[in-house]
């Protein structure tokens, strides 16, 4: 049983957080990843999945290339939305609002964590951009070892991103679909909660 009750719950991110918790017990693999809505500046939708690397305060954060293609609509749209499925534990949790850039430290440290191959595998990619063949990407890995044999600076255009959540909606599956939702719409500095029909 979670710690914090959706039907009690005041604070949505600490409900998220309770949630994922109980979704890295469950799901079989990423309980972080999560389908990521961007919309050019005259409303085309685009839809992705990404990883969710942290939630604080501040918002969700996720980091990519800002050449690709969610990296230039953000530049030209700044809003986005989330959504995450469990589906082990039959939930899902629906987030949208602004989308700022995180610092260039944030950037550095996370590209830091990283494995070496998902280094080399960040800036060898042109991500969204045609590739001609397989081989085109993997000698620009093959490359980039060599010219990087130890340390592989993070490359201006791999940012972090934060998006500071309007509205978060929890859904969980009911029988019969007598499904539980909750919506928080962010009221000042605190949140307004309302449930919501299925």
């Amino acid at each position: 049983m979670d710690e914090v009750n959706m039907e009690t719950a005041v604070d949505p991110i600490a409900l998220f957080v309770a949630w994922m918790k109980a979704a890295e017990e469950s799901e079989l693999n990423d309980a972080s990843a999560v389908a990521l809505a961007t919309a050019t500046r005259d409303g085309m939708p685009s839809v992705r999945m990404v990883l969710m690397k942290r939630v604080d305060e501040r918002g969700f954060c996720f980091y990519t290339n800002a050449e690709s293609q969610k990296g230039v609509e953000l530049a030209e749209n700044p809003r986005a939305a989330m959504c995450f499925h469990w589906k082990s534990l039959l939930r899902q949790v629906r987030i949208s609002g602004d989308v700022s850039e995180l610092s260039a430290e944030e950037a550095d440290d996370y590209f830091a964590s990283r494995s070496r191959l998902s280094q080399l595998g960040a800036v060898a990619s042109q991500q969204s951009r045609v590739l001609a063949g397989r081989e085109v990407l993997e000698a620009r890995v093959r490359e980039l070892e060599r010219t990087f044999p130890e340390k592989i600076p993070r490359p201006a255009y791999w940012r972090g991103y934060v998006l500071r959540p309007e509205r978060i909606e929890f859904w969980n599956s009911g029988e019969g679909r007598m499904h539980e939702r909750f919506l928080f719409s962010r009221s000042g500095e605190g949140w307004r909660k309302e449930r919501l029909y299925p």
